[in-house]
């Protein structure tokens, strides 16, 4: 974004009509601090992006003729008059947002839906949206216009037919359908990354779990699958994927399960006989990595590459939003490092947050981390949940450095790394060029 480029603040009236403000520079939030974006932050909006209202939350920006901050909590009379509600972006996969919305996060009696809500404006020059954002990936899979219902629903009503007694099939097609969740819907499209949901219990309680929300938070984004799969019924899915899809990938450890490692010995025995069938494609296992021993079942069993989450790398931040039973956080370290030594293309999913991620002490243990397990790549993933709740839970107030900051000092410490934001095939663990390609193009 070139600085001499003036973006505006958004806001939405009580109806949900969305507007730039003439009187307000946009601003973003990192930490506790409501700053103006840097240039190197901010991007054209991507295509497949969606805008939020955030009820109940005023706006916050800047003064254009002033330069001072202001909080606006009422719509001038000449705009209709009437409550001012913050407007926030959900940016399409590929992206990692770099601000949070600057809006006021008091604490509520409504937590927001679990969205990664992130800084939004609109570029006078340009009459476009802008969004804190930048890319860390380069796959173009998973871009929304990559989905087309019109294929999607007929090809799902056909598998049905075919299987009616694979439960799994009943269950993706259901998040295909209703959840539009990518990977199933590419299942059913023949192609790519597909999912193999496997466990209904998790052994964490994590505060935005987007499965299972039974205490104070806010509403599931989907519903959590009720049954463990056979192994035919995994092998029913899995194998003819494997065989046929272009680019093909199965992943355990997916949106409607819980923590698919406390279903290792189905796992592996559905794994030994998807590799029976067929050496093609890559087995992949997303997981919080809660049981260390398991690693080395799985590996030996035959997955390719594995995928672990955490929030932070630091055990306090962890602790508070994951809130884990039954196993430590130093199994989650010693997974990670079972991992790599069993030769698995070892990967984080970490779930991002300005003003935690790029905090000094987080970037610094992350680099010491990588260093000593020879981890992989790490997904910026960003992690959706209300700001406000995150920032009280695990007591955020100080500003990081910056989340594209962040990013290039990891890259100059240890060039080898690489960023993402999807899984990939084992063909394409190690592409040509990836020490060098950072950063990447919008």
């Amino acid at each position: 974004m070139s600085k001499n480029k003036t973006i505006l603040a958004v806001a939405a009236n009580c109806r949900g009509e969305v507007f730039e403000h003439p009187e307000l520079l946009a601003a973003g939030m990192n930490g506790g601090r409501v700053r103006l974006p840097r240039s190197e932050e901010m991007i054209p909006l991507p295509a497949g992006s969606r805008l939020f209202t955030l009820p109940g939350k005023p706006l916050r920006g800047f003064e254009r003729r002033t330069g001072r901050a202001r909080t606006e909590r009422e719509l001038p009379r000449r705009w209709g008059g009437g409550k001012i509600q913050a407007v926030s972006a959900f940016v399409a996969p590929a992206y990692m947002r770099t601000l949070l919305p600057a809006a006021d996060f008091s604490p509520s009696e409504r937590n927001l839906p679990l969205w990664a809500y992130t800084a939004v404006g609109w570029c006078l020059e340009e009459a476009r949206f802008y969004v804190a954002a930048v890319r860390v990936d380069q796959s173009r899979q998973w871009d929304p216009d990559q989905f087309d219902d019109r294929l999607v629903e007929p090809n799902t009503r056909a598998a049905l037919k075919e299987h009616p007694d694979n439960r799994l099939i009943e269950q993706l097609a259901r998040c295909a359908l209703d959840y539009h969740c990518f990977a199933a819907k590419n299942l059913f499209l023949g192609r790519w990354e597909a999912p193999l949901p496997t466990s209904p219990v998790c052994n964490a309680e994590c505060l935005g779990c987007i499965s299972l929300q039974e205490s104070e938070c806010c509403p599931a984004s989907q519903e959590r699958i009720t049954f463990v799969p056979t192994v035919e019924e995994l092998c029913g899915v899995a194998v003819p994927h494997l065989e046929r899809a272009e680019h093909a990938i199965v992943s355990f450890g997916q949106g409607c399960e819980g923590e698919p490692i406390l279903q290792a010995d189905r796992i592996c025995e559905a794994v030994r006989e998807m590799r029976r069938r067929t050496g093609r494609g890559t087995i992949n296992f997303n997981t919080n990595g809660s049981l260390p021993e398991a690693v080395d079942r799985l590996a030996a069993a035959g997955i390719d590459s594995m995928r672990i989450s955490l929030n932070s790398v630091r055990e306090p931040c962890y602790q508070a939003y994951y809130r884990p039973r039954c196993y430590s956080f130093r199994d989650v370290l010693d997974s990670v490092r079972r991992a790599k030594q069993n030769g698995l293309f070892t990967m984080l999913n970490y779930l991002v947050f300005p003003g935690l991620s790029d905090l000094p002490e987080e970037i610094d243990t992350l680099l010491r981390l990588v260093e000593e397990t020879g981890l992989d790549m790490i997904q910026m993933r960003n992690l959706s949940i209300d700001p406000g709740l995150y920032s009280h839970a695990l007591s955020l107030g100080r500003e990081g450095v910056g989340m594209k900051t962040m990013l290039d000092q990891i890259k100059t410490r240890i060039p080898r790394i690489q960023f993402g934001y999807f899984n990939r095939t084992k063909e394409a663990f190690y592409p040509p060029g990836f020490e060098a390609d950072w950063p990447l193009p919008v």
